[in-house]
């Protein structure tokens, strides 16, 4: 889905007037951003969900993606590289289970002396980031079918 897009199916459920109010904008300008942008024959204006990816863009920092996702009460979470099936799936669950002992292991680590610090705190999100990132691998491989025939290739492996 394209940006203006995006902010068009959003100003359906939110009045395109109280945005202009609370951000100080004219109104002709929050419907300019639901059209597709004058470079595409559009009238549309560059709209800050295109700004906001233009930065990440230069920038290449994903940081910026992470504060946003925290504005709305949500957390981002790098897409995986693709991830192959090998023939083994139950070393791709345990990866998992290693990954989720990991981020425990670090958790009872920090919470030894009853107290968390702000750099225990770190490790804790670096952890569970890590976590997040391998499941997330493990379920998109699932969902774009790399584990469908597991049994069925490996037994035409033995022919």
């Amino acid at each position: 889905m394209q940006s203006h897009e995006v902010l068009r199916e959003v100003f359906k459920k939110t009045s395109a007037k109280q945005v202009a109010s609370d951000l100080s904008l004219s109104l002709s300008l929050i419907y300019k951003w639901t059209e597709p942008p004058s470079d595409d024959s559009g009238s549309g204006a560059n709209n800050p969900l295109d700004r906001v990816g233009q930065l990440i863009k230069s920038t290449h920092d994903p940081r910026i993606a992470q504060w946003v996702a925290e504005q709305s009460g949500g957390f981002f979470i790098r897409n995986p590289a693709d991830l192959t099936h090998t023939g083994q799936l139950i070393p791709l669950t345990n990866d998992i289970v290693q990954e989720f002992a990991d981020m425990l292991a670090t958790i009872a680590s920090s919470a030894s002396d009853s107290r968390i610090t702000p750099e225990e705190a770190k490790k804790i999100r670096a952890r569970w980031e890590e976590l997040k990132s391998v499941t997330e691998a493990f379920v998109r491989a699932c969902e774009s079918g790399n584990f469908g025939d597991v049994k069925k290739a490996a037994d035409e492996g033995k022919k």
